[in-house]
This record gives C-alpha cells, sequence and structure tokens, in this order.
C-alpha cells in the first residue's frame, strides 16, 4: 500500500531531482529505484510498481498535474463532448516509459521477490476526472453520472479499455501480480454499486484473464464492508484487500472463499511501539491460518518513521512471534 514513496528519505531525495511527479513516473530509471528502494531497505516478498492511478487520464488525453501541497489537478470533465475528446489510442505508446520500469525493476529484483503491478478502478479514476481533482462528497461525479448515465457509461467503457491494455502490457513488461485500486468505492450508492464499480472492474478482469490466465488479480474497494463478497463474487478477482474496518469475523469468512490482504490501518505504523506490534501480531494471529498475505488497509502515511516499518516488518517475518 504506497510501498515505494513518500515515507523514506532516499524517495524524497530522488523527488528533488524530478521537474514534477508525473515527470518522476515517466522516467524509467528513477521510477525503478523508487520501487526498489523499500526492497532493500526492508526486504518484503513484493514489490509494487512505483507509479499512479491518474496516469490513465493523462494517457487519453485528459490534463493531469500535481500541485505541491494539493495533490492532482484535472481539467474536469464538464460534459459529453470532453469524453467525445478522449483516445484510447494513444494509451499504450504514452505509458511506454512505464512498462520500461517494469522491466527495469524486474531485471533488478531478486528472482523470489514478485513484482506486482497496479491501476486505478473505473469509478476511483472516474471521480477524479469529473472532480476536477480529491472531493470529500462526490457530488459533482455523482450527479452527473445519474444525470446522464450515456456520457458516464460512455466515460467508464473506456476507463474499462484503456486499463484492460495497461494492464496487459505490464505483465508483458514483467509484473507477475497485478492490483486494483477502488479507493472511493464507499461513496457508490447501493443500487448503483454493480453497474459503476463491480461491472467494470469484472470486465478488467476478464480481458486480462483472457491475456494472462496465470497473473492473479487483487481487489481493492476500499470502505464497502458487507459488500465485500458480493464484489468478490461478481468481480472475479483472486484475492481481495481489506481495510481497517474489516472485522476479524467478516475477514475470515471471506477468506473461506479467496485469499485476504491487508488489514493493518496506517494509524498504527506511524504510532509505532506496543501498539502497532500488538495488533500486527493480533491480525497475524487471526488470519495466518488461510491464505493471506499481510499488508496495510490503506496508505501509508507520509510522515511515517521508517523505523516502524523496519519493526513492522520484523514482526512479520518472525510470524508474529515475540522476538
Amino acid at each position: 500500500m504506497r510501498q515505494a514513496g513518500r515515507y523514506l528519505p532516499e524517495y524524497r531525495e530522488i523527488r528533488t531531482q524530478a521537474k514534477d511527479f508525473l515527470d518522476l513516473c515517466y522516467t524509467p530509471d528513477r521510477a525503478a529505484r523508487v520501487t526498489l528502494q523499500p526492497i532493500e531497505r526492508f526486504r518484503p516478498d513484493a514489490a509494487i510498481l512505483f507509479s499512479d492511478i491518474l496516469v490513465i487520464p493523462d494517457a487519453l488525453g485528459q490534463q493531469v498535474r500535481f500541485v505541491e501541497g494539493r495533490g492532482p489537478v484535472l481539467e474536469p470533465i464538464s460534459g459529453p463532448d470532453d469524453v467525445t475528446t478522449l483516445s484510447t489510442g494513444r494509451v499504450l505508446e504514452h505509458l511506454a516509459p512505464v512498462f520500461e520500469t517494469v522491466r527495469l525493476t524486474r531485471a533488478e529484483l531478486p528472482a523470489d521477490v514478485a513484482l506486482i503491478g497496479f491501476a486505478g478502478a473505473p469509478w476511483t479514476v472516474a471521480t477524479y476526472m469529473f472532480e476536477g481533482g480529491s472531493t470529500r462528497d462526490f457530488n459533482t461525479v455523482k450527479a452527473r453520472a445519474i444525470g446522464d448515465p450515456e456520457t458516464f457509461d460512455r466515460l467508464l467503457d473506456l476507463l474499462v479499455d484503456s486499463t484492460s491494455q495497461y494492464l496487459k502490457a505490464q505483465v508483458d513488461a514483467g509484473a507477475q501480480a497485478l492490483q486494483l485500486f477502488d479507493t472511493w468505492a464507499s461513496a457508490v450508492p447501493a443500487s448503483l454499486f454493480g453497474g459503476w464499480v463491480t461491472e467494470p472492474t469484472r470486465r478488467i478482469v476478464e480481458i486480462v484473464k483472457a491475456h494472462a490466465p496465470d497473473v492473479p488479480v487483487i481487489g481493492f474497494a476500499r470502505g464497502i464492508g458487507p459488500r465485500i463478497p458480493d464484489y468478490v463474487t461478481q468481480t472475479g478477482i483472486d484475492a481481495v484487500g481489506l481495510d481497517s474496518a474489516v472485522t476479524e469475523k467478516e475477514a475470515l469468512a471471506i477468506q473461506a472463499h479467496v485469499p485476504v490482504q491487508g488489514n493493518l490501518d496506517p494509524a498504527f505504523v506511524l504510532a509505532g511501539g506496543r501498539p502497532m506490534e500488538d495488533e500486527a501480531r493480533r491480525i497475524i494471529s487471526e488470519l495466518s491460518h488461510g491464505p493471506f498475505v499481510f499488508n496495510l488497509a490503506h496508505g501509508i502515511n507520509k510522515d511515517t518513521p521508517h523505523e516502524n516499518v523496519e519493526q513492522l516488518a520484523e514482526i512479520i517475518r518472525s510470524g508474529g512471534k515475540p522476538t
């Protein structure tokens, strides 16, 4: 969960060498180095590609930039004509630097360390495209999607197509597993969840699996709670990421059907010490009897001391046993 990133001093050093955040994502030697930094420092079992979910709107032709202190800023979609101007025809060419990052990273990783590629799920990416950046209420995207479903469905189709191309190319470049992040899935009304979340994800999984049937796909739809079992069965994902609101009972019920990933709240890693140790050991004790990937419940906080991450890594490597 944002494994390669902002909390490491070596990341911040490389970040100063890039013109902006997208420039870092599109410079393969630097992006590969950032992907490898946590592997060299913490020795986890897998690396996750350094990139961003908003490279897809950028590749489609929407104006995307990152502003220090504010985050992503996009030229928002305001009507059907804005969707018409977007094109999937240039996606692979535009994102070629990302695929080179995958190749460079895979070549340097130890053979026993997997490389995870990723993309944003269509609903979550669409929220940024309509809202023009991050939002707390999602009123614009939901109102537009409800009021003009034809335009919204056309955008979802573009995102399914472009995301599928993107993920297949990551596999061809060396990614050995894929993760789809639907960070804002909890904002979708229950009556529209199938059309906006599960169906677009199912189509992506189907297309990717037709191309690479043995590459596992992990789905992470944050904050959907009791809808997780339906999300799993309706999308065809191979494993599911869990956020920190999922209880032990719920996690075990899901784990009976698919592997689970998660679900340590990043705040515990920010705090460190005994609270983090106890919570990590609790999760390992509860979930390690079935198919389980220990991970955070969402992205690591940028102010997290790297010493806390090292402490957590040691707990995981010990299987949760006291050291």
